[in-house]
């Protein structure tokens, strides 16, 4: 189970031309958007990573705009995990659970997952949060994840899941955001 106090999202990549042309571009970034503002609401840290930013560009708007007061971690690495600010920032947290969103899913998020895995972390991907240029290299990113040892998660599963009230403000507000 998933518990707000334990967990932590990670958002890996998700910039410029490149998160506008993967498969289902905008349903993974409107996802994304709502993880986020969800996360937020709960109190989740959220550790944001962007891959080489000069050459692919800054995180899309409609996913910077709710990460105000927070920059990026800049990373050349395809895993997060072999940044070492990422992993000082993760320890930091003192948090097990690592949620993953982003792009691409058979690259970047898959080796962070395995790495994190390695690492003694629990990972949940969130299937509705993370794509690839393929529809193809997606499925078999989320089906390698899951053979060695990740969970599969959507938006609403996991922040209802974190939630485990029916009744409340934070209730009230994410339900807002997942509508």
């Amino acid at each position: 189970m998933l518990h707000k106090e334990d967990t932590v999202l990670v958002l890996i990549d998700i910039q410029g031309k490149l998160a506008r042309i993967v498969d289902k571009s905008e349903f993974v970034i409107q996802n994304i958007a709502n993880v986020v503002q969800g996360a937020k609401v709960l109190g989740l840290p959220i550790l944001w990573l962007e891959q080489y930013p000069k050459g692919l560009g800054p995180t899309v708007e409609e996913i910077a705009q709710h990460l105000d007061g927070q920059q990026p971690i800049e990373k050349i690495t395809f895993s997060a995990y072999d940044t070492p600010e990422f992993v000082e920032q993760l320890e930091a947290t003192g948090r097990k659970k690592v949620l993953l969103a982003g792009i691409e899913t058979h690259i970047c998020v898959y080796q962070t997952a395995a790495q994190l895995l390695f690492k003694g972390y629990e990972v949940e991907v969130l299937a509705d949060c993370v794509s690839s240029r393929t529809s193809l290299s997606s499925e078999i990113g989320l089906q390698k994840m899951v053979q060695i040892g990740a969970k599969v998660s959507t938006v609403e599963m996991a922040l209802f899941e974190m939630q485990q009230i029916a009744k409340g403000d934070e209730f009230k507000s994410i339900s807002k955001i997942i509508k």
